[in-house]
């Protein structure tokens, strides 16, 4: 099934329950988003950029494709490129040539980048604790999990589709 238009169904409308819900992850999404965002900007960081930074990171040889880093953060090629060309005027990555294809390119972790990864990760990961973890229980913790995994497989299938 693809995305429901207006003219397609009659409306379902959500019930309380639903629409509460439905509200409180919007919040919660947006003001902890906003949140993080702003205590990386100390550190010359959106979150956007840590982000890219963290999936750099964990990849071999701190590299990963263009097309490869732009799927992984969900950005577009063309959103993705502008933000590597303002994380390179900082000196967190560089963009290499793809020896083996000539039209890729990698986006590579500098050593300034990698310094900075380890220094703002571990404020960064208190601060997810702080504000999200530790309000939780683990219980809730787990449900948020198995509530989201479907939701996320879900998106990233029609995501694929839109692009075939």
């Amino acid at each position: 099934m693809s995305t429901a238009k207006s003219d397609d169904l009659e409306t379902n409308w959500l019930s309380s329950a639903e629409q509460r819900a439905w509200r409180a992850h919007l919040a919660a999404h947006k003001l902890l988003e906003h949140r993080l965002d702003r205590e990386l900007q100390g550190f010359g960081l959106s979150l956007n950029d840590y982000e890219i930074l963290v999936n750099l990171s964990e990849s071999p040889g701190h590299r990963m494709r263009m097309s490869d880093l732009a799927e992984a953060t969900i950005q577009s090629r063309s959103r993705l490129s502008h933000q590597i060309a303002r994380m390179e005027v900082s000196g967190l990555v560089a963009r290499e040539s793809c020896p083996d294809d000539r039209r890729g390119t990698f986006a590579v972790l500098t050593e300034h980048g990698w310094e900075t990864m380890q220094r703002v990760a571990p404020l960064h990961v208190a601060n997810v604790r702080y504000h999200l973890i530790d309000r939780l229980t683990p219980e809730l913790v787990e449900a948020i999990e198995v509530a989201y995994t479907p939701v996320v497989k879900h998106l990233l299938r029609l995501r694929a589709e839109e692009r075939n």
